[in-house]
């Protein structure tokens, strides 16, 4: 349910002390990467620490073969954040292959804990790596389409780095206020950008990260904070948003899909009331409360895992090849070359490792909080939503986030629910199932795991496109399904 996979089982190396008082090894499955090394620390770097200063220059990966610096618009930078002691932010910045008049993009990873770079390099970036560590484009880059940020996030993800353990973030409120900050300093930085429509996406685990910021942004909008960003709308890909919901989707969307059978359903179904109670008291208590819901209901999907043949959880057609059940090793070992490093301005003593297990604890007591809760608010500012989900993924399912987001009060609810499916036609072949209704729209991604831009890229282009284009329900291919219940 977050960002990029563990893409297997995980034991818990570097397991908080409170954490494993109440949830033990039992939570060994991740919504990303097997981290291997703690939160990114510089020992002592607080000289030259500037809160709120952003530091970027320009650079190309393509070095003296490819097209001059001047001519990319690619930037890379780091941002100190003002409520940290000495942490630093780290981004991507690419102008748009077209217009700089495109709309602008922020990009989420999730985890949490994992770099923006998985989606960089694998899934919606410009650049493919190939397996000589060279760069190809990727001709479905969303850059095709967009002024596009992709940021490290929380404090000591990817790049970024923190001389404090301190500035290690645990909840949505320390998240959103960051990238707030870090969102005011950049529109600073690049006032040419400000008037352009803005849309956050994330994946994953940034379907907490996504609503927690768009709330934030606007929040700051309607009390005149700083400058206005111009956020038109937020999306979600493949998220973990309300787990209350989607945690007993599990063995529904497993049963449907042949993952399990009928006796190995009703034994995992048996470990439902306890997950239900223990996610109401995370609601109500908070604190520790919240990581004995985590250890409960994870045991739902751990059950389920068990019951299969080495399963890719975050592709069903698939198995879990390896240490990991993707191969995404060519972006470490790209990343922590010395002439990448400084042509990007990392320092040398800093590793990167795609995802880092000291973030993905702290951010524990963080994980059953239902993110939904802000969300009608932001649709009835006319702030627009985009759910979309690889039907092929398991760990964040379309069926529990078809369901939370049918069960979400808002003004469109009863609308929504009688929405007539549609397909969605790109380049005149079915690719998926859609529902709007208002600003509000569910794309079901046919041939698709957790990864949607990875799995089907030019669908996933198409999709960004008429979505930020208003376009999603009025293309000329699109058909009308015969409209059936859902199964809520």
């Amino acid at each position: 349910m977050a960002s990029a996979p563990t893409l297997s089982k995980v034991s818990l190396s570097f397991v908080l002390l409170f954490l494993s008082l109440y949830a033990s090894s039992a939570i060994s499955h991740r919504l990303i990467l097997d981290p291997k090394e703690p939160v990114n620390t510089i020992k002592g770097d607080y000289a030259g620490f500037v809160p709120g200063k952003i530091v970027e220059k320009k650079f190309s990966f393509f070095g003296d073969s490819g097209p001059p610096v001047e001519d990319l618009g690619h930037h890379a930078g780091y941002y100190s954040l003002p409520h940290s002691k000495a942490a630093r932010m780290f981004y991507f910045f690419f102008e748009s292959r077209k217009s700089r008049n495109d709309p602008v993009v922020i990009w989420l990873s999730g985890g949490p804990g994992c770099g923006s770079e998985l989606a960089l390099f694998y899934e919606n970036g410009p650049f493919h790596i190939t397996n000589n560590l060279s760069l190809t484009w990727n001709q479905y880059g969303w850059d095709q389409e967009s002024n596009i940020i992709f940021v490290d996030q929380p404090t000591g993800t990817g790049f970024s780095y923190s001389s404090d353990d301190s500035d290690v973030r645990n909840d949505e409120t320390g998240v959103s206020i960051d990238l707030y900050d870090f969102l005011q300093e950049f529109f600073k930085m690049h006032p040419d950008f400000v008037k352009n429509d803005f849309y956050i996406f994330g994946e994953s685990y940034a379907g907490h990260y996504v609503p927690a910021l768009a709330s934030r942004v606007n929040q700051g909008n309607k009390q005149n904070q700083g400058l206005h960003i111009n956020l038109k709308g937020f999306a979600i890909g493949n998220g973990l948003t309300n787990p209350a919901i989607q945690y007993q989707a599990y063995p529904d969307f497993a049963l449907d899909n042949r993952i399990i059978t009928k006796a190995q359903y009703d034994n995992v179904n048996v470990l439902m009331p306890d997950c239900e109670q223990a996610t109401k008291t995370c609601e109500t208590q908070g604190g520790n409360s919240c990581f004995r819901a985590l250890r409960i209901c994870e045991d739902i999907f751990d059950r389920i895992v068990d019951f299969t043949d080495n399963i890719n959880y975050y592709d069903i057609r698939k198995k879990c090849e390896g240490n990991l059940c993707y191969n995404f090793t060519n972006v470490e070992t790209l990343l922590n070359m010395q002439k990448v490093k400084s042509a990007l301005g990392v320092s040398d003593d800093l590793k990167y490792e795609l995802c880092s297990d000291a973030v993905h604890d702290a951010m524990m007591q963080d994980w059953m909080r239902n993110l939904e809760v802000g969300i009608p608010a932001l649709l009835e500012d006319g702030i627009k939503l985009l759910l979309y989900v690889g039907e092929e993924d398991l760990i964040c399912n379309w069926l529990g986030n078809s369901r939370w987001v049918h069960a979400m009060e808002w003004s469109g609810q009863k609308a929504f629910g009688k929405s007539p499916t549609v397909k969605f036609v790109v380049h005149g072949a079915e690719a998926g199932s859609l529902n709007s209704y208002g600003p509000l729209s569910f794309l079901k991604v046919h041939k698709a795991g957790h990864l949607v831009p990875m799995d089907q890229p030019k669908v996933s282009l198409e999709m960004f496109k008429r979505w930020m284009g208003g376009k999603m329900t009025r293309h000329k291919h699109e058909k009308i399904i015969k409209h059936k219940p859902n199964t809520m």
